[in-house]
């Protein structure tokens, strides 16, 4: 998923961002708005590899061209780039005509006033705001402001299980509390295998992780006006526990403190690891060789065994935004493709292979996302997940204490002590960058 810079960084980019928006963007050679010819789009990577979206995209995206007359010339950008890439494009001026966002990053995103605002009008123009489920909307930008995206994909996390290792372990069900995980990623941890799969060196995954377990120890990260809180009791106590698994409980390989790309999922794959807490994972499974029957998917544990809001919340609101750069030159070629692939047709086709939730009412009603997994995803999505901080500085949050609890992984996985105290160090030292 993500590798992104340095806060410093993304705070100077944001800041350029915002006075120099004014300059030329979007398709350069790809007609006008009155005759648009082709519209450059920047996917994100939501399959086993850049190569799979490409396959699965380009029929669709030959079908737009068949109905409009509009060529699309794709890119699809790992996430390790696309933030820095997007930053990058706000600064210049220079972007694509649309492109996909993780929705954590709607807020910030939209402090640049690069994205095309969603107002009524432009809602109305891709058949009106009240198709999306309102969750997904609210995670497209800041409160009382028009959305900066459209709704995409939606996502939660899940606790992906592998059938085989836990009957040979003799487990029964998957774990519902942590208390149940942490004691079945012990017996699961022998013969050069292991309970539990993470991403260490993945800074969005880790604040997504750490974010969940903060609301199940009372924390939010940000006060009531949008200040930092990395340093409070619950914070801590959160990073640490994730940390622990490694650290305390030695339920997760060392080598995941390195893990950045995907490599969870591949060890999961292989049995090398026999749960993995990860949003959508079917199609990376079924690329590597994986049957249905040999995986499951439950809710992410929480302390009473029963998911649900507050302290029992399971998931934080993920999911994949489609925002327009609002210089483009084709601006009404560029609604009209956002238009077509939050239709009925492409939201149940792409969100079944991808094996994410339609965003769009109708579609995510259809008999396709009531397979077990998806089922879990959806009533997570509806019952016990809850966004990330919409705030503008939340891609520095997510840089900053997801770059903290990085270094806390290189920390368990070389042997050295993590305690509350070096966990709160950490935190300080990141809530202390966001400060400057």
């Amino acid at each position: 998923m993500r590798n992104i810079r340095a806060a410093a960084a993304v705070t100077l980019a944001i800041s350029i961002a915002a006075g120099v928006t004014g300059c030329g963007g979007g398709s350069t050679s790809g007609g006008s708005n009155d005759s648009p010819k082709t519209l450059t789009y920047w996917a994100s990577n939501q399959g086993p590899s850049i190569e799979a979206d490409k396959k699965i995209l380009a029929p669709e995206l030959k079908k737009f061209e068949e109905q409009t007359g509009i060529k699309v010339k794709l890119e699809v950008v790992p996430w390790a780039d696309l933030l820095n890439r997007i930053l990058a494009a706000t600064t210049s001026g220079q972007g694509p005509d649309v492109l996909n966002i993780g929705n954590t990053w709607s807020a910030s995103l939209q402090a640049t006033g690069a994205l095309l605002p969603w107002s009524k009008e432009n809602f109305d123009a891709i058949g009106g705001r009240d198709r999306f489920v309102d969750s997904a909307v609210a995670s497209a930008g800041a409160e009382g402001q028009d959305p900066a995206a459209v709704p995409l994909y939606s996502l939660a996390y899940a606790l992906y299980y592998n059938k085989k290792s836990f009957a040979e372990a003799g487990i029964e069900k998957p774990p519902a509390t942590w208390d149940e995980l942490v004691a079945d990623g012990k017996k699961l941890s022998k013969d050069g295998k292991w309970g539990l799969g993470a991403e260490g060196a993945n800074l969005s995954n880790n604040i997504h992780q750490t974010f969940v377990l903060g609301q199940q120890h009372g924390a939010d990260f940000f006060d009531a006006d949008g200040k930092p809180t990395f340093t409070s009791d619950g914070a801590v106590a959160a990073v640490k526990q994730y940390i622990d698994f490694m650290a305390k409980d030695k339920i997760i390989a060392p080598g995941n403190a390195e893990y950045a790309q995907n490599q969870s999922l591949t060890d999961f794959a292989k049995g090398k690891t026999a749960m993995v807490l990860w949003q959508a994972a079917a199609s990376t499974f079924a690329s590597q060789g994986m049957k249905p029957e040999d995986w499951g998917a439950a809710p992410v544990p929480v302390a009473s065994g029963t998911p649900g809001e507050g302290k029992n919340v399971n998931s934080m609101v993920a999911g994949i935004n489609m925002a327009v750069f609002k210089n483009t030159k084709n601006i009404d070629g560029a609604k009209k493709f956002v238009k077509f692939m939050t239709s009925d047709a492409e939201q149940k086709l792409l969100n079944k292979t991808y094996g994410s939730i339609p965003p769009v009412k109708t579609a995510q009603a259809d008999e396709a996302f009531s397979a077990p997994d998806l089922a879990v995803l959806r009533d997570t999505l509806a019952k016990s997940a809850a966004p990330l901080p919409q705030v503008p500085n939340e891609s520095q949050f997510e840089t900053a204490v997801g770059t903290a609890v990085k270094e806390l992984w290189a920390d368990a996985a070389a042997g050295r002590p993590v305690t509350t105290e070096s966990v709160k160090a950490r935190l300080e030292k990141a809530q202390q960058t966001m400060q400057q």
